[in-house]
């Protein structure tokens, strides 16, 4: 049975959805007002990877991920930019596609804009006040009454005390208390009209957590099963989320609350206040997308990430041995959707340019019970990519097809492995042939070739590297090489 960690309770427990056999997930999607960095490329693949298991699990899966297209930032960035806010948001929308589409990331089944959902906000805000939780200010601003929702803090542990003591001194002495948030914000003069909408309130605008709350209800109903993001968003979004829809509609928001961790850099959380983050855009102009994807799959969902030229380095080192292993089986040799061995399950990747059609999993494998168990601990994708590696490793030795097969299939559920292998490894060549992490491959492969006494392919990969230029050279103390 899967397992997944709720943030709401601090540990594991086996996942049941609401409804047999579907499953309803929302997780929050971007502010678009600039390119997308590694910290939105984690977020994307993370619940991209959930995504895919849960649909290879069986399930029937309604996957929202939302567009925040009406922000401070944006409306300060579309003023600089002398521009409309809709020709800024839609290009850095575009831009966001292109990005997803590259990581492998497949889109969600809805992916709703904030700005389509005001009626919907409007309409929480107004059962708010009816319930007591809400009030318009002396400034106009519609805040929430934090005190007035019983169990305010149950999601990020923190309690109004400690949240008081920590409090800002620059607070709205409008709030009724310096812990409540906007619902709705007041006009401001001289914003045109692309920035406020009607109300009873006045002309103004959503606060940022209302739009969540608006938009999960709306597309998934009052209470449903997965609700993730940044750990960043744990507080105050996701605490005042849970605020805003139970104290609106009186019952449970979410059942299952995940929370992916943060992308540090040089120990430091990635951050454009200290500016040291890197859009995805600077990272794939050296890195090729599908070594992203496994960068970040390869660390378990809910860890830090470390991100380096290093540890990306390192990244492609490991996915160029997967991909060496495939090398050898010409395209024949793996079956596409279609072609089911008894007890399979046909798996489909992305319909990315360049990537493969599904290629079916046998499940009554060894391998793929390792796998399953793997995933089903809490998505535990390094432990899933270590089965891909012993899968790897006896292609090598035994040169046998049918391991190959579960080898593409099982990488396809995490949406890897999927390109030509042969495209992928000239893909990381350089004006000097193989790089160097195709190369150890190809030795590496080898050395498991001569261990295996199957000598025809050691020599076959000793060939196939001569005629690119690497000229190897065996000792006792094992294999070098250099160009020739």
């Amino acid at each position: 049975m899967l397992k997944i960690h709720n943030t709401l309770t601090r540990d594991k427990q086996d996942f049941k959805p609401i409804d047999a056999n579907k499953v309803r997930m929302y997780v929050c999607g971007m502010t678009v007002y600039d390119y997308c960095h590694l910290g939105h490329a984690r977020v994307m693949v993370v619940f991209d990877m959930v995504y895919r298991w849960l649909k290879s699990s069986g399930y029937d899966v309604t996957y929202v991920r939302n567009i925040t297209d009406i922000d401070d930032k944006i409306i300060k960035r579309a003023f600089e930019n002398s521009e409309s806010i809709h020709v800024l948001t839609q290009r850095f929308v575009d831009a966001m596609h292109e990005d997803a589409d590259a990581l492998g990331v497949q889109r969600p089944d809805h992916e709703p804009r904030a700005t389509q959902y005001v009626p919907q906000m409007l309409a929480m805000i107004e059962q708010l006040e009816k319930n007591g939780l809400a009030y318009q200010a002396a400034d106009g601003d519609v805040n929430y009454a934090v005190r007035k929702f019983e169990g305010y803090g149950k999601l990020s542990g923190k309690s109004l005390e400690d949240l008081r003591a920590g409090e800002r001194v620059d607070v709205a002495e409008s709030k009724h208390d310096p812990l409540d948030f906007v619902l709705w914000k007041h006009a401001k003069e001289g914003e045109t009209d692309e920035v406020k909408w009607d109300s009873k309130w006045g002309k103004g605008r959503p606060g940022w957590h209302i739009e969540c709350s608006a938009m999960g209800s709306e597309l998934l109903g009052n209470h449903f099963d997965i609700h993730g993001g940044g750990a960043d968003l744990q507080f105050p979004h996701h605490e005042n989320e849970i605020a805003q829809s139970e104290g609106a509609h009186q019952c449970q928001y979410v059942n299952y609350w995940m929370h992916n961790g943060f992308v540090r850099v040089d120990t430091e959380k990635m951050s454009k206040s200290l500016g040291n983050f890197f859009t995805i855009r600077e990272v794939l102009k050296k890195y090729d997308a599908e070594v992203v994807r496994f960068f970040i799959l390869r660390a378990h969902y809910r860890s830090p990430l470390n991100y380096s030229d290093q540890h990306l380095d390192d990244a492609k080192g490991a996915l160029t041995r997967l991909y060496t292993a495939l090398k050898s089986l010409t395209p024949p040799s793996l079956p596409l959707s279609g072609e089911e061995p008894a007890g399979s399950m046909v798996l489909h990747s992305s319909p990315d340019k360049g990537r493969s059609g599904g290629v079916a999993v046998d499940w009554n494998s060894a391998h793929a019970a390792k796998f399953k168990a793997a995933m089903d601990d809490d998505f535990n994708t390094p432990e899933a990519v270590a089965v891909l590696f012993d899968l790897a490793n006896e292609v090598n030795r035994n040169q046998s097809v049918e391991v190959a097969v579960q080898l593409k299939a099982l990488a396809g559920v995490l949406g890897l492995l999927q390109c030509d292998p042969q495209a992928f490894l000239q893909g990381g060549a350089n004006e000097g042939g193989l790089d160097d992490a195709a190369i150890q491959a190809q030795i590496e492969a080898r050395v498991a070739a001569k261990k295996a006494k199957n000598f025809a392919e050691a020599d076959r990969i000793r060939k196939e590297l001569l005629d690119a230029g690497i000229v190897l050279e065996d000792s006792a103390q094992g294999t070098t090489w250099r160009r020739g």
